[in-house]
């Protein structure tokens, strides 16, 4: 017997994509923004990462380099605007060819040019598992480290940290890709920004690059996050989103049942890029 919405979604599928391209047009006319899925794929460029590998703080460097806002002054919602983040926002305006995207997919036929972050998986996830108590928190619901681990349950489209990684080595679509370590920028930002610019072929000098990493700080950013907060209805209120900016925090908050699960699955990758085991 067929269901009443299997015979109902052929009819309607099309009645909802018309309206939902109707809307855009509108929007597109009076907002001058466009729906934020087309890009210019031979020029757009697109900072990948793991989430918690330091995609936010990138979002607030790139805004200093291309458009030369103080990233320690700039609100989170001009932010979001002049670099968007590809699962928040819906529309966005194209301020510069190239337009920066952040983004947590693994590869997509689109993204032809990628700065792509790493981090320490281990410390990804101890990260991921405090952003996630934090979310669930407000239901009173806890998060099963452990289980997280094992399975990939909770975690973004439910992709555990190795599989994302090794996806992107592979590059099946054979996209141009710069790969900036998280503890790179902690130990030497300046000189992984010369890096980056080489490959943007973007201009700035030392100079330059020095203000805008000393106003995407750690310092810099927990400040601007306590007078500001985040462009982020879903995120609460008195809790901080940039929580420690360190490398090898999870000696100190993996405990060792979860660590031993991680390591037997993501052990060789994270050997494969370099990370101590």
């Amino acid at each position: 017997m067929v269901s009443v919405s299997a015979w109902l979604n052929p009819v309607v599928k099309p009645f909802k994509q018309a309206i939902s391209q109707k809307i855009d047009e509108k929007i597109r006319y009076y907002t001058e923004t466009v729906p934020i899925q087309e890009y210019l794929p031979d020029r757009d460029v697109f900072i990948v990462g793991y989430p918690k590998s330091g995609n936010s703080w990138f979002q607030n460097l790139m805004a200093g380099l291309v458009y030369g806002v103080n990233p320690a002054q700039a609100p989170d919602t001009i932010v979001q605007d002049l670099v968007p983040d590809v699962h928040y926002k819906r529309y966005y305006r194209r301020y510069s060819t190239p337009m920066f995207f952040k983004s947590h997919f693994p590869p997509q036929p689109n993204y032809r040019k990628v700065v792509y972050l790493l981090r320490d998986g281990r410390d990804a996830m101890v990260s991921y598992y405090r952003f996630l108590q934090v979310l669930r928190k407000r239901r009173n619901e806890s998060v099963d480290f452990l289980h997280m681990i094992k399975t990939g349950e909770g975690l973004f489209q439910n992709r555990k940290w190795h599989t994302h990684v090794e996806a992107w080595l592979d590059n099946p679509y054979q996209s141009e890709i710069i790969k900036i370590r998280y503890e790179d920028m902690l130990e030497r930002p300046v000189e992984e920004m010369e890096r980056l610019c080489q490959f943007l072929d973007f201009e700035a000098s030392r100079e330059v690059l020095e203000q805008v990493v000393a106003g995407a700080s750690f310092q810099s950013l927990r400040r601007k996050e306590e007078q500001f907060g985040l462009n982020n209805p879903g995120w609460p209120k008195g809790e901080f989103f940039n929580r420690r900016g360190k490398s090898g925090a999870y000696k100190d908050e993996m405990p060792p049942e979860v660590l031993a699960a991680f390591m037997e699955e993501a052990g060789e990758t994270l050997q494969k890029m370099g990370y101590e085991i």
